[in-house]
């Protein structure tokens, strides 16, 4: 089951690095002062100089943790409804990023390749989807915030998209649900010690992989339509 991958996550969520819940917003660490636009919709400090220039509140794990959660439970946005989603986490009205008002003019182009790239990544059969989070040089306690801001846009946009069907899913994706709950109330760790950078490791690996597990019951492959003058048996 993918709970042997949280390595005794679930039997103490709270107490694995020394870890205390919170529920005040502080992502204001991760902006950068780099005022590039960002290169790749892959990097976490191009999305943050990007969230600066927006003058956004939110967090920029988040909304790829939305978009992932909405993905996974097997929905579709088009262009307008994801741009909406865009627009209530950076905190701007859908017209202000139609007519660009202050914003950065690579900003609806860059979110559409988001768009592409994420369902592309989370389709993919070689399962090397990864979710946004800081690279291993941003300091041990931004690395666990961002995590734990990810998994919160993750559920509230899984929840958002399939309603009822969570109830009827898996006993292994609602264990998984349980154990992305308490990961999402994880915002403060005692140190980073090497101790807890391998479990914050493997805890980020349960998730990627959960996400993984969450799409693939959600998604089933489309029937292969059968080839002309083909017998059906």
């Amino acid at each position: 089951m993918l709970r042997g991958f949280v390595l005794g996550y679930a039997a103490a969520p709270t107490e694995m690095l020394g870890l205390e819940t919170h529920s005040t917003d502080r992502y204001s660490d991760f902006m950068t002062d780099n005022a590039e636009p960002a290169a790749s919709t892959g990097d976490f400090e191009g999305w943050a100089n990007l969230f600066t220039r927006c003058r956004a509140f939110s967090h920029p794990s988040e909304l790829h943790g939305g978009l992932c959660g909405r993905l996974a439970a097997g929905a579709r946005l088009d262009q307008p409804q994801w741009f909406e989603v865009v627009c209530e986490h950076i905190g701007i009205a859908p017209e202000t990023l139609e007519q660009g008002e202050d914003l950065p003019a690579e900003l609806p182009e860059f979110m559409d390749d988001v768009y592409r790239q994420t369902l592309e990544q989370l389709s993919a059969a070689d399962m090397a989807f990864q979710p946004l989070l800081p690279e291993d040089d941003y300091a041990f306690e931004q690395r666990l915030q961002a995590l734990a801001a990810w998994v919160r846009g993750f559920l509230e946009g899984m929840a958002l998209a399939a309603g009822e069907k969570l109830g009827e899913a898996p006993d292994e994706i609602r264990e998984l649900i349980e154990d992305m709950v308490a990961i999402s109330q994880v915002e403060e760790a005692d140190d980073g010690d090497e101790t807890a950078e391998v479990q914050l490791n493997d805890i980020t690996e349960y998730v990627r992989l959960g996400v993984i597990s969450v799409f693939t019951e959600f998604n089933p492959p489309a029937k292969s339509s059968p080839v002309a003058g083909q017998t059906l048996h």
